[in-house]
């Protein structure tokens, strides 16, 4: 298990990230750049790694990670389900745990289409009387 990775996907909206981890020093990359750098927003990176608080492997775990499609928002769901899927890989113990925080369940919510006769998907257009 020294040079070994562990592969997973997760999807959120329309983001697809493609997640390698192995054991070493904590290090995560994005698209090539830390995480923090490339979804610019603290909230998204607690959000991803989340899995890895919970498991308690913050900083035993590096983890490598394609991501495209979407934005950042559904990027960094896309993030955590992988994450997640691959710590599951990783040590299948963690899965409980995981189970009952509910990182395992892809979030389903995608965006609702427009209707035709309407501004947007609900928003209608101004209604005239004369």
């Amino acid at each position: 298990m020294a040079n070994e990775y562990f592969l997973a996907k997760g999807t959120r909206k329309t983001a697809i990230a493609q997640i390698r981890i192995k054991s070493g020093t904590g290090k995560v990359l994005v698209n090539g750049r830390e995480m923090l750098q490339y979804l610019c927003r603290q909230n998204l990176v607690t959000h991803v790694m989340a899995p890895l608080e919970e498991t308690k492997l913050m900083g035993k775990i590096d983890v490598i990670a394609k991501v495209k499609g979407g934005g950042l928002s559904g990027q960094a769901g896309a993030l955590r389900l992988g994450l997640t899927r691959a710590l599951v890989k990783y040590d299948a113990t963690l899965r409980a745990a995981l189970k009952k925080q509910g990182f395992l369940t892809r979030d389903a919510r995608m965006v609702e289409r427009k209707k035709y006769g309407q501004a947007k998907a609900r928003k209608r257009f101004q209604f005239s009387k004369r």
